[in-house]
């Protein structure tokens, strides 16, 4: 998988008519206005850092301990603990689409003591499938990138389809039989994308964190899951689950025996990002401060490896490009989703 700053520029391709409806979150970083959304910036003009930070910092996710957007939050908040000799305590606030905790980070005190550990569900995918929500775009204040991970597709060992053609002909016979588990809108809208490119039946029962979601494809409460790969390793090495597919356009290093997508002839990529965001209005020189400090973060090599380890790739943007890139991914998505029939729960 291509690293952030190696992303050349992707062509789009009309939404309307056409199958193909491949799409990479993470597109080239140039810099394009967004009609009719907007990202608050840092308060430029605001009251500075000054001794900040001088009290613990919250760092709140919306979803369950054990998911990937924890895991990365547990990285981040360990070793911004030690840099910024505060304490950094991680918040859990599991809801169905992260809604809870992203609308309490939305309404807190921009001053540096509260952020959120983001991920393209919450930010990005639930404004694509729901007009009300709690909370907006502009009430974040993007930091930057930690990591992207592409997807995997996933099935109980126990499950005879052994392969994603004979998955999909299995959703059609039986369709009352047959669903997949998504905690977030990003996971839901990538799935119905590959019902509607494959013709699979499949139907959506909602899950509060990406842990969850695997351990129901464990389970046997659910068909299938496409999760990404971190909360699926154990599982993976445990034999309880199948891999039938990834949605990177290459093979990734930690599974190369599965095949993308792409190779099966089913037109859908996709790789989520996992990122730091402030409530809008955050002092600028706090929000630098917070990215200067994740580059550095992101290039220690224990941190590294324990991304790398997740199936995931350790990335960073900068504060503008970030909001730019969020700005840009909403009304595309709404788009598409609104073209395709795809709605919310």
């Amino acid at each position: 998988m291509k690293m952030l700053h190696d992303i050349t520029p992707v062509t789009r391709p009309s939404i309307a008519g056409r199958r193909r409806l491949t799409k990479t979150l993470l597109t080239s970083m140039t810099l394009m206005a967004a009609s009719g959304i907007g990202i608050a910036p840092a308060n430029a003009q605001g009251a500075g850092a000054g001794d900040w930070p001088n009290r613990p910092i919250t760092l709140v996710v919306g979803y369950a301990a054990g998911g990937g957007v924890d895991f990365m939050a547990r990285i981040l908040a360990e070793k911004l603990s030690e840099r910024l000799r505060q304490p950094v305590v991680v918040e859990n606030r599991p809801s169905v689409g992260a809604v809870v905790g992203s609308t309490q980070v939305a309404r807190a005190k921009p001053d540096g003591y509260t952020l959120m550990m983001g991920a393209p569900g919450p930010v990005i995918f639930n404004h694509a499938l729901n007009d009300k929500l709690p909370y907006s775009p502009q009430d974040f204040a993007p930091v930057s990138i930690m990591s992207d991970s592409p997807l995997v597709l996933l099935v109980n060992s126990t499950n005879p389809a052994t392969t994603v053609k004979a998955l999909v002909a299995q959703s059609q016979a039986q369709p009352d039989k047959s669903n997949y588990a998504a905690s977030s809108a990003s996971f839901q809208l990538a799935t119905e994308l590959f019902n509607r490119l494959t013709g699979a039946r499949f139907g959506h029962v909602p899950y509060k964190g990406a842990n969850q979601s695997v351990q129901a494809v464990m389970g046997g409460e659910v068909t299938m899951a496409l999760a990404d790969s971190g909360p699926a390793i154990t599982g993976l090495q445990s034999g309880k689950l199948r891999a039938l597919a990834v949605t990177s356009t290459k093979r990734m290093p930690g599974l190369p025996e599965v095949p993308t997508l792409r190779e099966l002839g089913i037109d859908l990529s996709m790789s989520l990002w996992i990122g730091l965001l402030a409530p809008a209005g955050t002092p600028a020189d706090i929000v630098s401060r917070l990215h200067r400090e994740m580059v550095a973060i992101n290039q220690l090599p224990d941190v590294r490896s324990k991304i790398l380890a997740k199936g995931s790739v350790p990335a960073t943007l900068e504060p503008a490009a970030f909001a730019q890139l969020i700005a840009r991914e909403i009304p595309f998505w709404r788009q598409l989703a609104r073209d395709n029939g795809i709605q919310g729960n």
